[in-house]
């Protein structure tokens, strides 16, 4: 791993004060190469506070524009970015904040046949996307490329996180599961409204996309107990925070 520079020192200095992070765990940062799918609600977060922890490589994939419904929010547009591209506006953003971060930007959509020709040469999978397609499709390539994913989604007022390493055993020896073990298949095209359809408060994808940050800062600088086999809920309205638990489905390899 590289050395940090003095001016990344002084940067990150609260975090090295931390025993759990320390200069090595900052070091894992800094060489860490992070995918975010979706630069919209949940991947405003994810990335802003992935740069500022200092992630090495940042990875943007999304093929939509910057909207005025969508400043509400995704928090890494503005005003002044309105018809460009979001991975475009976030790379600005990104930059602004931190300069030692590198960016690299995908205008398309994520699919299994750009996760073959690109997943391998990411550390990390965070998946902020909006529609069940992708995050089916996330979940099976990042499975097949052994690559960790960190997962969420939200609705009107709730939200759910994940964290996914199903070609890894637990204590047991057993694999640990997938994400077809917690989802077993989409539902149905319609079922589920989309926030356009709905609406959707937009301070609710700052909770669950911070929570989707720190459990990528913990997988990385391999810090604490990731949310692994653990689905973590939140309903804002009554400011509850529950955890489920999930294991492999008997059968399954």
């Amino acid at each position: 791993m590289d050395a940090l520079t003095p001016e990344e020192i002084e940067r990150y200095k609260r975090h090295i004060l931390l025993p759990e992070i320390g200069g090595t765990g900052q070091q894992r940062l800094k060489a860490a190469k992070v995918l975010v799918i979706g630069a919209g609600g949940l991947g405003a977060p994810v990335l802003y506070y992935l740069a500022a922890a200092g992630v090495g490589t940042l990875g943007i994939i999304d093929d939509d524009v910057v909207s005025l419904s969508n400043l509400q929010r995704q928090v890494i547009h503005d005003t002044g970015t309105i018809g460009e591209l979001k991975t475009e506006s976030a790379r600005r953003s990104i930059a602004r904040l931190n300069p030692h971060v590198r960016t690299m930007h995908f205008e398309e959509r994520f699919s299994l046949v750009w996760a073959h020709d690109h997943l391998k040469g990411f550390d990390l999978v965070i998946d902020g996307s909006d529609n069940f397609d992708t995050r089916y499709a996330a979940a099976d390539a990042a499975e097949a490329a052994k690559v960790p994913l960190v997962t969420g989604a939200v609705g009107r007022f709730d939200g759910s996180v994940t964290a996914l390493k199903p070609y890894e055993t637990g204590p047991d020896g057993t694999l640990l599961p997938r994400y077809r073990d917690l989802f077993p298949a989409p539902p149905p095209a319609g079922v589920v409204p989309s926030c356009a359809e709905t609406g959707i408060i937009g301070a609710l994808t700052g909770v669950i996309g911070t929570i989707m940050a720190m459990e990528a800062i913990k997988v990385i600088t391999q810090t604490g107990e990731p949310l692994i086999g653990r689905l973590l809920l939140y309903d804002a309205l009554a400011a509850r925070f529950e955890t489920v638990r999930y294991k492999r489905r008997e059968g399954k390899r």
